[in-house]
């Protein structure tokens, strides 16, 4: 038959509790070292028997791996605590900025006339003056913008009329050019076209200054006054006579009749 199942309890009889104490401190000790040896794990074991005698075992030094325990040990309380103290911290900084939101709401309530019932006449009055001290400062600032706006407008203006008064001047400028290069062409023009007229009355002029000498033509120099009159010139009537045939050759032509004068 198998063995039954041990209850854990205190063992009463001395002699049993201290022979079961050894065997299974024995095997405590095996299993530390088995594991230590199988796992590559720094293993630390302390026994004290009910007399007070000290058991121990390490797999490598025991104030070495108590010191590591102890800074763990340590380290974890110390986390442990500062998160407690940041969640107290950050509990009364939520509870401040709940307050000063509330109080901040109500008082611009009051600046827009609402909740006005349960204020005094004190509170009214500060209230009042408040509003006043705002409204003060708002025209203040008001009048400010718009004189920046004013001063702004007069200096676009400023450069505006500049700008006006350049273009004006480039216009004139454009203007006066278009009309001398329309003038230019215009003579261009004139002189082009009357070119040959001018040359032949210059030719005619020259001629008629400077008559040749050719005996076998028959036209010659026609003398002309320096005074043009024109009118009828009474001629006595024994100045007028037969018409005289003038020579052909020698005589100059002259087709004016007598008593009128040119």
């Amino acid at each position: 038959m198998g063995r039954g199942r041990v209850q854990l309890r205190r063992i009463e009889n001395k002699i049993n509790r201290q022979v079961t104490f050894s065997k299974r401190r024995n095997g405590l000790l095996k299993k530390a070292y088995e594991l230590s040896v199988l796992c590559d794990a720094e293993v630390a074991l302390i026994i004290f028997s009910t007399r007070g005698k000290l058991y121990e075992f390490a797999s490598s030094s025991m104030n070495k791996t108590l010191e590591r325990y102890e800074k763990c040990s340590y380290a974890m309380q110390d986390t442990t605590g500062v998160s407690d103290r940041e969640a107290q911290n950050w509990h009364q900084e939520v509870t401040k900025l709940k307050g000063k939101v509330e109080l901040l709401q109500r008082s611009q309530r009051h600046l827009l006339g609402e909740d006005l019932g349960p204020l005094n006449v004190k509170e009214l009055q500060h209230l009042e003056r408040q509003l006043e001290v705002a409204l003060t400062h708002l025209r203040t600032r008001k009048t400010q913008v718009m004189l920046e706006q004013i001063e702004d407008l007069r200096q676009r203006e400023r450069l505006l009329h500049e700008v006006n008064k350049s273009l004006q001047k480039k216009l004139s400028e454009t203007e006066g050019r278009d009309v001398i290069c329309g003038i230019e062409q215009t003579s261009n023009t004139n002189t082009g076209t009357n070119g040959p007229w001018d040359s032949s009355i210059t030719n005619t002029a020259y001629a008629l200054s400077h008559p040749q000498q050719n005996s076998n033509s028959s036209l010659h120099h026609v003398d002309c006054e320096p005074t043009l009159q024109i009118g009828y010139q009474p001629v006595a009537p024994e100045s007028i006579g037969p018409p005289h045939q003038p020579p052909h050759n020698n005589q100059t032509h002259n087709q004016y009749m007598q008593g009128w004068w040119v």
